[in-house]
């Protein structure tokens, strides 16, 4: 795919994203679109965010539960990154006419001290590079009309990211079951979703190392100070406006948000 339909497509999701609009999807226009096109279509689209005052100031990763996948039928993780124009704090509330179908993830988010740069990093060096363990939620939301998303179609809509509310309290991670850890999620007081740290590919820490060694094959790596979202540990909850959410995670804390 050459570099004028790249620049294109990631002005394209731009555009959506500012004007709250949906897409047909890529991989329907383009169906010889591949992953690697796909992440340079994010970098277009981020760079777009960047031009416009957005500062980076983390990474996610995608689909590494398989309920998300078996939602979403797409069957591998993925990455994007993290504004600070995406960030919320517990207590704030985010109007929901600012996205477009978004959908809610309680996750685990780690916040960094030392830079990790792939490739041969282990779980064992995420825990060694980590600051501290947040509940958090993710709203992810798709510029893709009705979620019709393939992978290719995801990574270049910057993973899908939407934004993401830290909770207040930050744990050491040498303290908690990242693997172990149940995790429950309440919306307008009821539980809709539970889940474990198991969900993120197994174990948290190793899908944080799956990143940051994925991002060393692209000469790029993760920073001190950055915060990383490691991925749902449940089902996407679908909100809306008037939606209060909550979620807890066994020994980390909670984290708690609201729609208007």
């Amino acid at each position: 795919m050459n570099d004028v339909l790249i620049s294109s497509l990631g002005d394209e999701l731009y555009a959506a994203a500012k004007d709250c609009c949906v897409l047909d999807p890529l991989t329907s226009r383009h169906p010889d679109l591949t992953i690697d096109d796909a992440y340079r279509i994010q970098q277009r689209l981020n760079a777009r965010r960047i031009e416009a005052g957005e500062r980076i100031i983390g990474k996610k990763i995608g689909v590494t539960s398989q309920v998300v996948m078996d939602m979403l039928g797409v069957y591998q993780p993925d990455f994007g990154m993290l504004t600070d124009a995406m960030l919320y704090e517990e207590g704030d509330v985010i109007l929901a006419a600012s996205l477009i179908q978004p959908k809610a993830e309680g996750e685990i988010a780690f916040v960094l001290k030392h830079d990790l740069q792939g490739p041969g990093v282990t779980a064992a060096d995420v825990l060694a590079a980590t600051a501290g363990v947040v509940a958090c939620f993710e709203i992810v939301d798709s510029r893709i009309r009705d979620w019709k998303i393939r992978i290719e179609d995801t990574v270049a809509d910057n993973a899908s990211c939407g934004v993401f509310v830290l909770g207040k309290r930050v744990v050491d991670p040498r303290e908690v079951d990242l693997v172990g850890c149940a995790m429950k999620l309440e919306k307008n007081g009821e539980v809709v979703t539970t889940g474990s740290g198991a969900a993120a590919l197994g174990n948290p820490l190793e899908a944080v190392a799956w990143l940051a060694n994925t991002l060393g094959r692209l000469n790029e790596s993760l920073k001190a100070g950055e915060v990383v979202l490691s991925g749902s540990l449940a089902a996407m909850v679908p909100v809306a406006a008037g939606d209060s959410l909550h979620v807890a995670i066994d020994g980390i804390g909670s984290c708690s948000m609201r729609f208007a």
